[in-house]
């Protein structure tokens, strides 16, 4: 039986924990997915591969397939762009010089906007560092915990539509790099690159964009998932069906930080079977 056989399905493979900004910690995460009958988990904290070891560990005893994940960061002018990466190499020099390079910077970001925050509001730094778990990736969702946690905001999409707003006056800028560089790297370090949550309310990226994508070694699109909307999910479902691109379906589950739950979307069998076999960076770990 090859490697690629070995797995089993449902997969969800969109899923973060307390080493960026989901609730649980990856042992928890893994949990929930067993409970909600998911039996192939990818944890994709952002630019971090820190619960990796937990979450492997985990598995075992849940009888789940562990799928080793990252979501990485980039942006297209100004817009966010998050590129899913699967089955790299975590010890790549490349890829962690620019994952240490963007924690760096959502650190110094997250400290200016709490300064910036905390001369109209009554929060502080030390209120956002308690919202986070040790070596955890600081960002805005904390922040939003800590304004949750302070009685300003009723929840995380109130804070991240009004007082984190990207066209408020606390709003700091992330570094992040171009996505066709994000997709070279992760390629080059073995990975399975893959965009999510390609079709959301700020439209797709430019089709020029998308093709240089391509041509860096993008394997596919996360089409399944409740932040995509119709129209923009049909162009790139007929993309992929063109081009013989991978399509991943995903909860990108966050514990209490977001409503979804994990298996709301899956990724098929076959689908699953094509990153194992593109990937070479690492492997899965089988239940």
């Amino acid at each position: 039986m090859s490697a690629s056989q070995r797995f089993h399905g449902p997969s969800d493979l969109h899923l973060h924990s307390v080493h960026s900004d989901g609730t649980d910690s990856a042992a928890g995460v893994l949990a929930a997915a067993q409970r909600h009958g998911v039996r192939t988990v990818a944890l994709t904290d952002h630019d971090t591969t820190a619960g990796w070891a937990e979450a492997a560990e985990a598995a075992g005893s849940l009888g789940v397939t562990f799928f080793p994940g990252m979501e990485l960061s980039a942006k297209h002018e100004w817009r966010s762009v998050h590129v899913l990466a699967y089955l790299f190499d975590p010890e790549d020099s490349m890829l962690r010089v620019l994952t240490d390079r963007i924690r760096a910077s959502r650190w110094d970001r997250a400290r200016l906007m709490a300064d910036r925050i905390a001369r109209d509001f009554d929060v502080t730094w030390d209120d956002i560092l308690a919202q986070t778990s040790d070596g955890a990736t600081v960002g805005r969702p904390h922040i939003a915990d800590a304004l949750v946690a302070r009685g300003l905001v009723t929840d995380r999409t109130q804070a991240f539509a009004d007082i984190l707003s990207p066209a408020g006056e606390y709003y700091v800028a992330l570094y992040a790099p171009d996505p066709v560089t994000a997709v070279r790297l992760i390629t080059e370090a073995g990975g399975v690159a893959i965009v999510a949550h390609p079709a959301g309310r700020a439209g797709l990226l430019p089709m020029p964009i998308i093709e240089q994508m391509l041509d860096a070694g993008l394997a596919g699109f996360e089409l399944g998932h409740r932040e995509n909307l119709p129209a923009a999910s049909g162009i790139l479902r007929r993309l992929c069906r063109s081009r013989d691109l991978i399509v991943t379906g995903s909860s990108d589950y966050h514990g209490r930080g977001k409503p979804n739950q994990p298996g709301e979307y899956t990724t098929t069998d076959d689908m699953v079977a094509r990153l194992i076999e593109r990937g070479s960076g690492t492997a899965p770990i089988y239940a």
